[in-house]
């Protein structure tokens, strides 16, 4: 095999994020769809679990996990890194793939499964994508089927009626924030995507820009995030520079206090019954699921699932900070809210490590 295989789909979110570091690095790749045979035959043997995107690489090895095929090939490929060389925007920006990845699910799924034109558009995805060869009849019948699992997660990502207002007006900010940042670069940090890039391009890609509704809105309400997608799907490779002297534009800051005010909170309390669960689960593999807890957006509170993997993807930051000299968190007290700050110094105890794709106490 003379490139790496890329085992996913264009309506995944994780997909996307894979997708576009593959293109800005300009890392031969080819694409498979993550059929139901593809699933049988590899992915489930393959990796032990039934989750996309997973990457096969030109000496066979398979990784699965956005985050770790991104550091797999980083490895591999240096040149052009997409990691920040200084410590700030380092923090800044795994602080970002956090949010992205871990809380921007919340508008991505509610606006593909609750607005009826982006819902029929995802089944008809997920027929083509499990049986190319089937009838249109039959798609929709599989895409039905297949999408149940995801459209029956809302409630438990707490997206509920009481709370969808709240999720609209906190995503509509978070484009405007966006939209006003990108008045001055091209990406987050400068011109050149860093992992920041990444963790939002998932979420405001493959579900948020691709699916038509949310697609049009997006475009209507932040033409510069709309032109930032596009940039992200089609990127000069390997090109760009973050900003020098490891400044971080103070267009970032409403984002990042967005980014405590509302996950913030949730990953305090998922830390919390992590503990309380850790004789429960011994060494066995960590629930993806610990019950249930509060959140809140706005003043509207809501009720969702208590997720171990948010903390597993919330690690990468914390301990970068944690390892920063005296005079460089005192730098990013400058630029963090006191609640963030307040998060990234408290210990993380118990810890998670990710062994065979699933997650353990350490």
């Amino acid at each position: 095999m003379t490139r790496h295989q890329l085992i996913g789909a264009w309506v995944s979110l994780y997909t996307g994020k894979v997708r576009a570091y593959l293109r800005y690095k300009n890392i031969p790749f080819e694409e498979v769809p993550a059929t139901r045979e593809v699933f049988r035959d590899v992915i489930v043997p393959r990796t032990g679990v039934r989750f996309i995107p997973v990457l096969i690489s030109v000496d066979d090895v398979a990784v699965q996990d956005s985050t770790e095929i991104i550091d797999f090939l980083e490895r591999r490929y240096p040149e052009a890194g997409i990691y920040p060389e200084t410590p700030i925007q380092k923090l800044v920006a795994l602080i970002l793939e956090t949010y992205g990845d871990e809380w921007l699910v919340i508008p991505a799924m509610h606006y593909r499964w609750n607005v009826p034109e982006n819902r029929a558009f995802a089944i008809a995805e997920f027929g083509r994508l499990s049986a190319p060869s089937a009838s249109e009849a039959e798609q929709k019948e599989i895409g039905e089927k297949l999408s149940g699992p995801f459209a029956g997660a809302l409630p438990a990502l707490g997206i509920e009626p009481a709370t969808v207002p709240a999720i609209e007006t906190s995503y509509r900010e978070l484009l405007a924030e966006l939209d006003h940042h990108l008045s001055a670069q091209n990406f987050l940090l400068g011109s050149r995507p860093s992992i920041a890039d990444f963790g939002l391009i998932g979420p405001l890609y493959a579900h948020l820009y691709r699916d038509p509704a949310s697609g049009r809105l997006m475009k209507e309400l932040a033409p510069r995030v709309h032109a930032w997608v596009e940039r992200m799907l089609e990127p000069t490779p390997r090109s760009g520079e973050f900003l020098p002297e490891d400044r971080v534009p103070s267009t970032l800051r409403p984002i990042l206090e967005r980014t405590f005010r509302e996950l913030g909170p949730v990953l305090e309390s998922t830390l919390a019954r992590l503990a309380a669960s850790e004789p429960e689960i011994g060494t066995r593999p960590v629930p993806r699921s610990l019950g249930t807890h509060e959140f809140q957006l706005g003043t509207t509170k809501g009720v969702r699932a208590v997720y171990p993997f948010n903390l597993w993807r919330w690690q990468r930051a914390h301990d970068h900070y944690r390892a920063l000299s005296d005079e460089t968190k005192a730098a990013a007290a400058k630029l963090l809210p006191a609640q963030g700050i307040a998060l990234l110094e408290q210990p993380l105890t118990p810890r998670l490590t990710r062994r065979d794709n699933r997650l353990f106490l350490r």
